[in-house]
């Protein structure tokens, strides 16, 4: 079951998508990749990266005009009694982990996300 915390976050994550989707250009193409929130749910940041690589600060400038409208649009496609103030930021660490994948790829080292074969009788 789903607290009442993942639904409201998920939804505030889902919604803010759809409105990036419909108002921003695709160039640079912007992904949210989580949202946090303050326990009173009156703060709420949603966190970003962008494709290509180099264009987070135009998708920074879009989001930061477009968040009066943004916050509307939640308040509009939602029932939620309290609608965040919002804040933007780019997610480095799924930044940090995009990286190290291509580093791990570029080098042919085996992943260590990889499930380990069972040695027998291990069982």
């Amino acid at each position: 079951m789903i607290d009442r915390h993942d639904r409201i976050v998920s939804l505030i994550k889902e919604l803010a998508a759809v409105f990036i989707q419909q108002e921003a250009n695709t160039n640079p193409l912007i992904t949210i990749t989580k949202v946090t929130t303050s326990p009173d749910y009156r703060n709420a940041t949603i966190f970003f990266t962008t494709i290509p690589d180099g264009r987070e600060e135009d998708a920074l400038i879009f989001l930061k005009r477009s968040g009066r409208e943004l916050r509307h649009y939640i308040m509009k496609k939602s029932n939620m009694k309290i609608i965040p103030n919002l804040e933007f930021s780019l997610d480095v660490g799924e930044r940090h982990r995009q990286h190290v994948d291509e580093i791990v790829r570029e080098t042919g080292t085996p992943s260590t996300f990889e499930e380990i074969p069972k040695e027998k009788g291990d069982d």
